[in-house]
């Protein structure tokens, strides 16, 4: 028979292990446009088990956060963000926080970043074109400490450990010089592009030269004949 002392220890760990498993899943959305935030908000809004704790409008801003003392369990990060790149902000929270699941929300086409993204430490990968439900299950995936990845982003996985070392040619590009890349395979502007990107007009058209120099191309043109052969714009 259990004396009065282990019977309270026992209720409190019952009480304990309970609570854990009906806290709320914690949520940070980071993302420059406030009208796509509130997008996301809503649709994890109906969600007992999900709580969108914080926002943020840039990488600075989440980080500042985060080290201000805000408490979450999942960051739903978009990639394309201005001054330090979604890219780079993923890289960052996984070297201060390793147990913290990022969802890397995106624009792009899966082909373009997915895979990058996940050996960078990314939880998740999933589109902005997404329907709320597959939101929903993707953030308490990720919550509960497992992987959520669409059917492409497993058929991409699979063929990059199946394809020779070095891969195709757009796997020498840097992450920002892949963001430039598939802009400008899209007929995206210099002046649209560093605005997107949080960067000089100048400092693309060095990302530009790189890009060039290292796919050995000549022209835009031919940027865009290689991204829509290798189905990285749509």
């Amino acid at each position: 028979m259990l004396n009065p002392n282990e019977l309270g220890t026992r209720e409190n760990e019952a009480r304990d292990a309970f609570q854990a498993l009906h806290t709320p899943i914690r949520v940070l959305i980071v993302d420059d446009h406030a009208i796509l935030r509130a997008g996301v908000r809503e649709m994890l809004a109906e969600e007992q088990d999900l709580q969108v704790v914080a926002e943020a409008g840039s990488a600075e801003d989440a980080l500042q956060q985060l080290r201000n003392g805000l408490q979450v369990d999942v960051v739903v990060l978009d990639i394309t963000l201005p001054g330090q790149s979604g890219i780079d902000l993923l890289k960052q929270l996984k070297r201060d926080q390793p147990e913290l699941a990022i969802l890397v929300l995106s624009m792009h086409p899966e082909r373009s970043f997915a895979v990058r993204l996940m050996r960078a430490g990314a939880n998740g990968y999933v589109p902005k074109m997404i329907v709320p439900e597959e939101l929903v299950k993707a953030v308490r995936a990720v919550g509960t400490g497992r992987r959520y990845i669409t059917p492409l982003v497993a058929e991409l996985l699979a063929s990059e450990c199946a394809a020779d070392e070095e891969g195709p040619m757009h796997n020498r590009l840097s992450e920002r010089e892949l963001q430039v890349f598939t802009r400008i395979a899209r007929g995206v502007s210099p002046a649209v592009m560093a605005n997107e990107l949080g960067l000089s007009v100048k400092t693309v058209s060095t990302y530009r030269a790189r890009i060039l120099e290292k796919m050995g191309m000549r022209s835009n043109a031919e940027i865009a004949a290689y991204a829509v052969r290798n189905q990285l714009v749509e």
